[in-house]
C-alpha cells in the first residue's frame, strides 16, 4: 500500500510541475541566446550585439573583419561551451538520478578520471591522430572506467553507495597515472595536456563542433527517451521491479548514456568540473525531480553554465584568460561543501 501511495504522489506532483516547464524552458533558451551574445562580443575586438546579430544573419555590411571574427574565432568556441555544458550537465543528471544521490556527478565519481586518461595518454603517446579520435579515446576510457566500478560495485545486484565509493577509489588511480604519464611526456605534448586538463574551450574550432555533434544528436534523445526509467530507478529497486522495470538492463543502458555524453564532453574541452552537479541541482529548484522536465532543464542550464563561465574567464582579468574550468570549479567547489554540509545527515 505505502508503494503504491507513493507512486501516485509522485506522479500527481510531476503532473503539477510539468504545466510551467514550457515557460522555464523558453526562458532558459533567451538566457542562452543572451549568453552567446554577450560571450561573441567581448574580447580584444568587441562588437556590439546589434552587429552580431547583423552579422549572424548576413545582413551586416560595415566592418568585414566582423565576420571573420565571429565566424572563425568566437562562435566555434561559443557553440563548444553550450554543448560541452549540455553534455555534462545530463550526464550528472542521470548518475544522480541512478544513484539516488544528490552529490553524484560524473568527475566525482571517477568518469571523467577515465576520460582524461585515455584522452591524456592519446595527446602524449599519440599526438598525430586526427581530432576525431579524441572523443572517441575519451568514450573508450570514461565506459571502460563505468565498466569497472559497475563490476566492483556489483554484489548479487548494483548497489548505488557501492558504484559511488568505487567510483571516489578508481578515480584516484586513473589520476595518479595520468599525472605519472605528464611527468614523463614530451614537453610539448605535456603542456597541450595541461593545458586540456584545466578545462578550456580556447582555440576550439568548427572541428570540435562537428566532432562533438554526433554524440549529442545520438545521445541526448537517448537520455530524454530514457526518462521515464530513470524516475522509476530513482524510487528505488523494488518499485521499480514492480512497475514491471528490468531494472539492470535500464540501469546498464542509462550507465551508457551518461558515460558517452561524459567522455565527449572531456574530450573536447577538457575537465570542466562541477557543471554535471550545479545543474541538475538548479534544475530541480525550477522543475522539480521528474526527469522528463529535469533533463532538457539542466541541459540548458549547463550550457548557460559553461558559456557565462567561458565568458567571465575571458573578462574578469583580461588580457590573461581563466579557463572556463577554473570559473567553474571556484563556484562549483564551495557549492559542493555547502551540499555536504546540509546532507550530513542523510
Amino acid at each position: 500500500m505505502s508503494f503504491d501511495w507513493l507512486i501516485i504522489r509522485f506522479q500527481a506532483v510531476s503532473f503539477r510541475i510539468d504545466r510551467r516547464v514550457p515557460l522555464i524552458l523558453l526562458c532558459l533558451a533567451v538566457a542562452i541566446l543572451i549568453a552567446i551574445v554577450m560571450n561573441l562580443g567581448r574580447g580584444d575586438y568587441p562588437i556590439s550585439p546589434l552587429d552580431i546579430v547583423k552579422t549572424l544573419f548576413g545582413v551586416y555590411t560595415g566592418n568585414p573583419d566582423h565576420a571573420f571574427v565571429i565566424h572563425n574565432l568566437r562562435l566555434p568556441r561559443t557553440l563548444v561551451a553550450f554543448m560541452v555544458g549540455v553534455a555534462l550537465a545530463i550526464s550528472g543528471t542521470i548518475f544522480q538520478g541512478l544513484t539516488r544521490n544528490p552529490l553524484a556527478d560524473p568527475g566525482i565519481i571517477g568518469i571523467n578520471a577515465g576520460a582524461s586518461l585515455a584522452a591524456v595518454t592519446v595527446i602524449i603517446l599519440f599526438p598525430s591522430l586526427p581530432i576525431y579520435a579524441l572523443p572517441l579515446s575519451a568514450f573508450t576510457g570514461a565506459l571502460l572506467m563505468a565498466v569497472l566500478i559497475y563490476l566492483l560495485a556489483w554484489n548479487k545486484g548494483s548497489s548505488p553507495i557501492l558504484l559511488i565509493l568505487m567510483g571516489i577509489g578508481l578515480s584516484a588511480i586513473a589520476s595518479a597515472i595520468t599525472n605519472l604519464m605528464i611527468t614523463f611526456g614530451e614537453i610539448y605534448d605535456v603542456s597541450a595536456a595541461l593545458v586540456w586538463l584545466a578545462g578550456s574551450v580556447y582555440g576550439r574550432t568548427s572541428e570540435q563542433v562537428f566532432s562533438l555533434l554526433p554524440w549529442l544528436v545520438i545521445f541526448v534523445p537517448m537520455a530524454l527517451t530514457l526518462a521515464r526509467h530513470l524516475n522509476a530507478l530513482n524510487l528505488g529497486d523494488d518499485i521499480a521491479k514492480g512497475l514491471g522495470s528490468r531494472v539492470e538492463w535500464q540501469r546498464g543502458l542509462l550507465v551508457l548514456v551518461g558515460v558517452a555524453l561524459a567522455g565527449a564532453g572531456v574530450a573536447t574541452a577538457g575537465n570542466i568540473g562541477f557543471v554535471g552537479l550545479i545543474a541538475p541541482h538548479l534544475g530541480r529548484q525550477l522543475v522539480g525531480g521528474t526527469h522528463e522536465s529535469l533533463i532538457p532543464t539542466s541541459a540548458l542550464l549547463g550550457g548557460v553554465i559553461v558559456v557565462m563561465a567561458d565568458f567571465f574567464g575571458r573578462t574578469l582579468f583580461a588580457p590573461i584568460e581563466l579557463p572556463c574550468g577554473v570559473v567553474t570549479a571556484t563556484v562549483g567547489a564551495p557549492y559542493f561543501l555547502y551540499l555536504l554540509i546540509r546532507n550530513r545527515k542523510k
